[in-house]
């Protein structure tokens, strides 16, 4: 036997095999990825509720806003915000590329930081501090340049968000197979741990004065570019895989529509529905199953998403009608002034609680049979929590006009004696809200959708959260308009805010109302022992019976009319 043979063996079993050796290095890895991923991911929201949280104080004492224009650019802000990662993306994939789009979107996250520290903060006259604000430039200069920045921090967080920490990205989707109830549980949950460290830091952030804000903006963004290029250098960023995009089901239905209303108004109707207008072999440019999974999303999860419009409306009241409620609010306690972030971070513990006792709930006392009404009950449940919680917030605001006023938040505000820790089971209630009603709509979706479609529908409910946001807005401007300016006052005290809470209030109950109504959808999404099927064909016959189920109205009726539809 020669010696080579014997220096290899022992290299081996000093070092490991080559399996163990490239299974380390699929570790390491994994772990750099992580740290990577998670230090981006908390720097990049850090930076953005950070911002979020100190807009409504810049814009109504800095810039002179009224209350309400505050709330709706914050409320655009987050709708952006959330509107962005999709164009990006659909930039970054036909464009520009994934990795010129990475330098691209560092460069305006920082020059949007960078301008709002100069511009807008700190808030000396609300968080205190000597910090010298650049106050020669001109009110509407401010303003513009304000917008600027808003609009250059959207753009750099879009792409931050679409291309180094995507929503499907890193290989969840092998765990989200295995166990996809106990994975929407725990993926919640981690991403509610980080919001919540990001809220503290925010609070501390308040709490230590405004010199800090300004140090801190650039600087995050500094440690988001500097960790982002180390995963662009390393070759750490997810490339995701092509799926129906998208821009597929925008192709299929607008070509559907197109030749749907030139059949019609030319030769009429021939029997084909309108979805199959852009088939290929009616003369589309579309294959069957693109077709199909367009129909198949549009038919079911489209009711879904649109009663989340209205609770979405409810959650975005933290960021608009919440905050000028608690900054109206006495916040000493003790001589210690509160940071208006901790309240945020009140509304995510429920959420850090509840999903623990929910996932053992769901996996160890339910039958799997139980699982499909379980989830609507943990929908409608949800919507009812953040209803009651806006009546709350009506209830307490008609008490808190009650009590004498007074400043104790220095120069800027007069507010009244009602301790801002009365306002706790309002926040406390939206997060048991988000607790039951986000795992739930992540569950229905993926044992509905095809795996080759699920990236696009959760593509769908983002853009349906933020165009909850802009619809927040919209209706805080009609709002003001329709009761010139009594629902929401600029100055809280000689208003009735409570009657825009009541009136969300209502819209959220008619919302459950039809959801309801409408959620035997919901209930029957196993039709077969889906453990007598295997791979493949398991996932083929239960698309196959939920478009039988779902899609055909001839051999069940649908469960949402127009009434609801108007709902």
């Amino acid at each position: 036997m020669s010696v080579t043979h014997f220096t290899t063996t022992d290299e081996l079993a000093l070092h490991g095999g080559p399996g163990q050796q490239k299974t380390v290095r699929h570790l390491l890895r994994c772990f750099q990825v992580g740290a990577c991923l998670l230090l981006v991911e908390l720097c990049e929201k850090l930076t953005f509720f950070e911002v979020a949280c100190n807009m409504i104080p810049f814009c109504t004492v800095k810039l002179g806003y009224f209350n309400h224009q505050a709330a709706i650019l914050n409320l655009c802000f987050i709708g952006a915000s959330v509107f962005t990662p999709t164009f990006v993306g659909w930039l970054a994939d036909n464009y520009f590329g994934r990795n010129k789009l990475v330098y691209m979107s560092l460069a305006l996250h920082f020059l949007g930081t960078a301008l709002l520290s100069v511009l807008a903060f700190p808030l000396e006259d609300f968080y205190g501090g000597s910090y010298p604000v650049v106050n020669n430039v001109a009110m509407e200069e401010r303003a513009g340049l304000f917008h600027t920045a808003l609009l250059t921090l959207c753009l750099g967080t879009g792409g931050i968000r679409a291309v180094v920490c995507p929503l499907d990205a890193y290989g969840l989707q092998e765990e989200e197979s295995k166990k996809p109830k106990s994975f929407f549980n725990w993926a919640s949950w981690s991403m509610n741990l980080n919001a919540a460290a990001v809220f503290l830091g925010i609070s501390c952030i308040q709490h230590s004065g405004a010199g800090a804000i300004v140090a801190l903006l650039p600087s995050l963004s500094l440690v988001t570019a500097l960790a982002a290029l180390y995963m662009r250098h390393c070759n750490l960023i997810y490339q995701p895989e092509k799926h129906c995009s998208l821009l597929t089901v925008a192709g299929v239905l607008l070509k559907a529509l197109k030749r749907h209303c030139l059949s019609y108004c030319h030769l009429g109707q021939d029997g084909a529905s309108w979805s199959d207008r852009a088939v290929q072999k009616h003369g589309g440019c579309h294959s069957e199953l693109q077709e199909e999974d367009t129909e198949l999303v549009f038919s079911t999860l489209l009711p879904l998403f649109s009663f989340q419009l209205v609770y979405r409306m409810c959650l975005m009241q933290i960021p608009s009608g919440y905050y000028l409620q608690t900054m109206n609010s006495n916040r000493n306690l003790d001589g210690f002034l509160l940071p208006i972030a901790l309240m945020n971070a009140l509304s995510i513990l429920p959420l850090l609680i509840l999903v623990p006792f929910m996932d053992y709930f769901s996996h160890r006392l339910l039958p799997s049979k139980k699982v499909e009404p379980f989830l609507s009950a943990c929908i409608i449940a949800g919507n009812g929590c953040a209803a009651l919680s806006v009546a709350i917030a009506g209830f307490l605001e008609i008490h808190r006009k009650l009590t004498p006023e007074q400043s104790p938040s220095g120069k800027a505000f007069s507010v009244s004696s009602l301790a801002c820790g009365s306002l706790v089971p309002q926040y406390v209630l939206l997060g048991v809200s988000e607790a039951l009603v986000n795992p739930a709509v992540s569950m229905v979706i993926h044992r509905f959708i095809p795996s080759t479609f699920r990236g696009t529908s959760m593509t769908f409910l983002s853009l349906f959260q933020g165009f909850a946001c802009f619809l927040g807005a919209l209706l805080v401007e009609l709002v003001y308009l329709i009761s010139k300016g009594n629902w929401f006052p600029n100055t809280l005290n000689k208003g009735n805010l409570e009657g825009f809470f009541f009136v969300l209030a209502s819209l959220t109950l008619l919302n459950i109302l039809g959801f309801w109504r409408a959620s035997r959808r919901y209930c029957n999404l196993n039709h077969f022992n889906a453990q007598s099927i295997s791979g493949g064909n398991r996932e083929t016959l239960l698309w196959e019976k939920s478009l039988k189920f779902y899609g055909s109205t001839q051999e069940t009726s649908s469960s949402i009319d127009l009434w609801e539809t108007a709902l």
